[in-house]
């Protein structure tokens, strides 16, 4: 149970101190998500850069602003921690894991050293209402991410500090 008490206030805390909370420009792309079930909704902006040898993209800036329940407002807390400033690549495996985790019913063990904080989450998991809640800001940002990468599939993008 003493588990359960410093994953609730994992996400208090990241609720009451949000990481990375306030949209900000520039971006390459923005996604809306709302939760019709509930009310919550989040938009979350991502900026991509890559280097010029390289198509693999980079994550070097989430920004977002939301209102909603606890879980959804420190998902996306928690998810600008984990995703600032990774490859595209891994910042989908790390997605991929928390989506998983979520539809776990409880019943996954969680990689702590993938998710860090997101394990807070592995409770949450087992109430199918609140499963959207957390899934939210993660969803935008899946979304926001492609629309970047459809805008510069090549990985070939300059750098503006517009």
């Amino acid at each position: 149970m003493q588990l359960d008490a410093l994953y609730q206030d994992i996400i208090l805390d990241h609720y009451k101190r949000p990481h990375g909370r306030g949209l900000r420009e520039p971006y390459d792309a923005e996604a809306h998500h709302v939760n019709p079930t509930c009310g919550d909704e989040v938009t979350l902006r991502v900026r991509l850069s890559s280097a010029p040898d390289s198509a693999e993209h980079t994550i070097t800036d989430v920004s977002y602003e939301g209102m909603g329940c606890s879980i959804s407002q420190a998902a996306a807390s928690v998810l600008y921690d984990l995703l600032l400033g990774k490859p595209l690549t891994e910042a989908m495996a790390v997605h991929d894991a928390f989506v998983a985790l979520m539809g776990s019913r409880g019943q996954l063990e969680p990689d702590e050293e993938r998710l860090a904080d997101a394990v807070a989450f592995a409770g949450v998991s087992r109430y199918p209402a609140r499963v959207k809640c957390a899934l939210l800001p993660w969803m935008a940002f899946k979304d926001a991410a492609m629309r970047a990468v459809a805008a510069h599939p090549t990985g070939t993008k300059e750098e503006t500090d517009d």
